[in-house]
């Protein structure tokens, strides 16, 4: 069974404030999309990175779609070899090979098509209507926020990225899609120190965490 690890790597950086896209910001003294691509090197037979136009030089570069779905489409395009793919985010630097592992042996033990990693939801969740009313609050029990790595059988992912560009754009993660096609869908908890760099503030946090992981 080959393992191919995908990572959409095409964000822009703006709301970092950098000059660069964001996979190319430079995290602990390396590019943040190094962090994630060492260790799902470690797990998988061979890791696909979807990078913007202009960054392809390396190898198993691509150059990314539209939209994060698009790229994760173009990635997989070039692996077919790929029965299970993980599909990570650049932007989750945290990545550990625990994770990954306990997303995989769930695909490969649970009757599932997909497993995403996510984080119980721990605040008071409420819904507002569109002037900022609160309609409900949300049974929080129940709740997940989602994370990557999002693992998949890969015949599976394929059938549910081949839609229309403005589905794969609307697709918030690739998990989405595949519960669109029919497809089912398991949790594995994952630490909330698994965050996603969006802004400065998350840059300066996952280099907090990185340093007190990773000995000097």
């Amino acid at each position: 069974m080959t393992v191919v690890g995908v990572v959409p790597a095409g964000g822009s950086g703006e709301r970092l404030g950098a000059n660069r896209p964001k996979a190319f910001v430079v995290l602990a003294g390396r590019p943040l999309l190094e962090w994630s691509v060492e260790v799902l090197a470690t797990v998988c037979d061979r890791v696909v990175v979807a990078v913007p136009a202009g960054y392809e030089a390396g190898p198993d570069r691509v150059k990314g779609g539209a939209s994060r779905s698009a790229s994760v489409r173009a990635a997989l395009a070039v692996a077919p070899e790929a029965a299970v793919a993980v599909v990570h985010d650049a932007a989750r630097p945290l990545l550990t090979r625990d994770l990954v592992e306990r997303c995989l042996l769930e695909l490969r033990e649970g009757d599932t098509d997909g497993v995403i990693a996510a984080a119980p939801v721990t605040d008071t969740i409420k819904e507002a209507d569109v002037h900022g009313r609160v309609l409900r609050t949300l049974d929080r029990s129940v709740l997940w926020t989602v994370q990557t790595p999002q693992v998949f059988r890969a015949a599976t992912l394929r059938n549910a990225l081949d839609v229309g560009a403005e589905t794969l754009a609307a697709a918030t993660d690739d998990a989405s899609l595949v519960e669109a096609a029919g497809g089912t869908i398991a949790v594995v908890e994952a630490p909330v120190e698994n965050l996603k760099v969006t802004t400065a503030t998350d840059l300066r946090l996952a280099e907090t965490l990185l340093a007190w992981r990773v000995p000097s």
